[in-house]
């Protein structure tokens, strides 16, 4: 009896423990009715934008966030064989089961039981649905997460509504979302009109969009597509035979611009400016579905379509002529400068090329600007008063120290030096060492935080990341930013926000906020020192020693312009303005190869050259203003002083009135020591000099020579500077026996020595020390002399 009783109550506990099992069960279960998701929840009417030009022609439309391609529609406008070949395909049983599939589940587990490995899913489409939705990692617990969406879905919905969400969220390569966007852009053709070859090939993709690409796996996506005719006939959707017909029919997919006239990178860019609404900050809709409005009102940009397509063609155009110098990419951008609107926006020769990177936008990348940075030193160091319009700058090899690393000897694209150059010249012309000894004035702390009011918010390391190379392009800027900061130089130093709508669209500009760089208010001079600044940079006769005077710079109106070249050239840039635009070019490789005998003038110059020519077709610019307060006067082309009656060329420049008296006082030139070394290089010399200088040797050296070989050793005694009186030479205290003025060869001896050279009263003299070299084997071709600088 007891043993009765114990078994009865033992079975009365299991009961309850069943029964609360199944109440738990059922409350679970029932959860998700009192919190279903409707159709309406998840309705995807918030994607569809359409962009106009200014002037209301058409660019895009069918573009949503994060460059997705998104088009829906329902159910009744899908062909029915598409649905019966994704039904196949996914989930057979889609109509007789609710949010899982038990039998599935049970078929997969006892593969992969059998198997030791996943041989199958078991994940239906209203699973792969929540999926979509609410992305979630792969593990028990996102598992179940799923699931529970899934409940909710069913819940909620009914199947036709599960069906309709599902196809129009279905992954179909690249950025192309559902069967509407990827029958439009394959086929050009409606999802209505999909036949059974182009369904079961659109079926195929979903299952992996990457490894059944079209384009790239056709292959694999044909065997794919056998998967999914077989599937058809399983289900009784189609007889065999049609199967092995439609598995051989051609289908050919179409390479489509996929909705837009003009302007991809420029569209996919300003919709992925637009903030996100408040449902998609919840995170129920994933980005590839994200939009703009429900309304799908025009967006009016500020682009000019006609000019627009004459940019696109010409930097294909550009590219084309540049194939052989391996030449790949560009981009260019045009603003107005009276407005700052942006009127044509190219960033690729082709958006849709992906084989060739297409979709990379040059305008936004960032890469080295080069020499582009220049003009904005040079303004500041005139706004500081640290150069005058007239200084005077060394062209001449110089060496920096740098912790940590190398000696920095800046060098320009020529490897040769100018001497002493005026800054008109040295800005013109581009070169390297004296923009590095402008920096080293001013600061480059000081610089950088004038480049961060310019606008460029990328440069974002610190002053010593960047060093003094950074007026030569060793940060990395945008095109984009690289144009802001032109339009505020054509502006006087005024900033304006770049625009890209207006603002009877939908979108009031969002670009405004980060486009508007935070310049400080004028300072005196200002706007001055920006006309001097504009006057160096449309001075054809300036910038001829390196760009001649016909190069594609050189246009028949009043232009100011500067190119930039990075290191091993992998990027030119050509930017400049009139009074009515400012354009930005840029010619390089998206992968990062370098280009073959490409520089600025040559890569991106005749891309800007087409584009200024095209805006100024019909009507030329006016010209810029004269700098403001200030005087010309002539001066002497090298010295840039007033010229005296021995100089060789003379040349008007600048002056502040403040500086008049001293033009007017003192104007002898004088070379200091820094220009040694490059005055003992020069064949002829173009200049004078005030004081007598022995140029070589330097005051200290020391030279090695080879016993027995002293006769065939020389040494060059070389001299520069105004002669009052015939030029004697005495070594150690005797008169050398020469007729040369400037110059004449010794033999090297051994033994210390005092070289001197006299000229009426003037006088120079450097010591320097001949030794015999220590008899070991040497490689011919070896130096044998070898100097120690002063």
């Amino acid at each position: 009896m007891k043993l009765i009783l114990r078994s009865l109550l033992k079975i009365k506990r299991t009961s309850k423990v069943i029964l609360a099992v199944l109440v738990i069960c059922l409350v679970v279960r029932l959860l998700p009715y009192f919190a279903p998701i409707r159709a309406a929840d998840i309705a995807q009417n918030q994607l569809a934008m359409q962009f106009s030009d200014r002037n209301g022609l058409p660019l895009g439309t069918l573009l949503t966030r994060d460059q997705e391609h998104t088009s829906v529609v329902p159910l009744n406008q899908v062909s029915p064989q598409f649905i019966h070949a994704i039904l196949a395909a996914e989930d057979g049983s889609f109509y007789h089961h609710g949010a899982l599939d038990m039998k599935a589940i049970i078929r997969a587990s006892k593969e992969a039981i059998h198997a030791k490995r996943i041989v199958s899913g078991a994940s239906t489409i209203t699973m792969q649905l929540a999926r979509m939705l609410d992305p979630v990692p792969r593990s028990f617990s996102g598992k179940m997460s799923e699931i529970w969406l899934s409940w909710r879905l069913v819940a909620g919905m009914n199947k036709d509504e599960i069906l309709s969400a599902y196809i129009n969220r279905l992954p179909m390569g690249g950025n192309i979302y559902g069967v509407e966007a990827a029958a439009q852009t394959y086929f050009s053709i409606p999802a209505s009109e999909l036949n059974l070859a182009q369904a079961s090939l659109l079926a195929a993709i979903p299952n992996n969009p990457t490894y059944f690409n079209p384009y790239q796996h056709w292959e694999r996506l044909k065997q794919r597509q056998k998967y999914v005719l077989n599937r058809m006939v399983q289900e009784k959707y189609i007889i065999g035979a049609i199967a092995t017909r439609t598995s051989a029919e051609k289908v050919v997919f179409q390479f489509s611009q996929r909705g837009i006239t003009a302007a991809p990178h420029f569209l996919f860019w300003l919709a992925n400016q637009i903030p996100p609404t408040p449902l998609e900050k919840g995170g129920l809709i994933p980005p590839f579905l994200r939009g703009v409005r429900g309304d799908q009102s025009i967006i009016r940009t500020t682009i000019n379509r006609p000019l627009q397509q004459f940019v696109e063609a010409q930097v294909q155009q550009v590219i084309s002529s540049l194939t052989t110098n391996n030449v790949h990419d560009a981009a260019a951008l045009v603003i107005d400068n009276h407005t700052g609107e942006v009127l044509a926006y190219v960033g690729s020769p082709d958006y849709f090329n992906e084989a060739k990177l297409g979709r990379n936008d040059g305008v936004q990348a960032l890469r080295q600007p080069g020499s582009t940075l220049k003009p904005f030193v040079y303004e500041l160091a005139l706004e500081k008063g640290l150069i005058r319009p007239n200084t005077i700058l060394a062209d001449v090899p110089a060496h920096y120290a740098i912790p940590g690393a190398k000696l920095y000897s800046p060098t320009d694209y020529t490897e040769s030096f100018l001497g002493p150059v005026r800054v008109r010249i040295a800005l013109a012309n581009s070169l390297n060492v004296p923009a590095v000894r402008v920096l080293e004035k001013v600061g480059v702390v000081t610089f950088l935080e004038r480049l961060h009011q310019l606008g460029f918010e990328h440069l974002n390391q610190t002053p010593e990341h960047y060093g003094l190379g950074l007026t030569l392009g060793s940060g990395e800027v945008s095109l984009w930013e690289l144009a802001r900061a032109y339009v505020t130089m054509a502006r006087l130093g005024e900033a304006t926000p770049l625009v890209s709508t207006f603002s009877d669209s939908p979108i009031q500009n969002p670009s405004c906020a980060e486009s508007a760089p935070k310049v400080r208010p004028k300072i005196q001079n200002s706007t001055t020192i920006w006309q001097l600044i504009t006057n160096m940079l449309s001075d054809n006769h300036a910038r001829a020693t390196a760009f001649g005077v016909d190069s594609v710079l050189n246009l028949p109106f009043p232009v100011a312009v500067k190119t930039g070249t990075s290191s091993n050239f992998r990027d030119t840039w050509t930017v400049g303005f009139t009074t009515d635009y400012t354009v930005a070019t840029w010619v390089g490789n998206f992968n990062g190869e370098p280009m073959r005998q490409v520089s600025g003038v040559t890569g991106a110059a005749p891309l800007w050259n087409r584009i200024m020519l095209h805006l100024h077709e019909h009507q030329e610019p006016a010209g810029f203003p004269p700098p403001e307060g200030l005087v010309q006067l002539p001066v002497c082309a090298i010295s840039g002083l007033r010229p005296t009656l021995d100089c060789t060329s003379v040349v008007q420049e600048y002056f502040y009135p403040e500086d008049k008296s001293n033009y007017e006082g003192e104007n002898q030139f004088n070379l200091p020591p820094e220009y040694d070394e490059w005055l003992a290089k020069q064949q002829q010399l173009n200049f004078t000099s005030t004081n007598l200088r022995i140029l070589s040797p330097h005051n200290g050296d020391l030279f090695l020579v080879y016993p027995g070989e002293e006769e065939k050793q020389k040494l060059e005694f070389k001299l520069t500077g105004n002669k009052s009186a015939p030029v004697e030479w005495w070594l150690n205290g005797e008169k050398l026996d020469t007729n040369s003025a400037n110059s004449l060869f010794w033999n090297l001896r051994p033994g210390k020595w005092t070289l001197e050279a006299r000229s009426g009263e003037m006088t120079d003299k450097v010591s320097f020390q001949v030794e015999l070299a220590n008899l070991k084997p040497t490689r011919r071709g070896f130096s044998i002399s070898t100097t120690t600088s002063k």
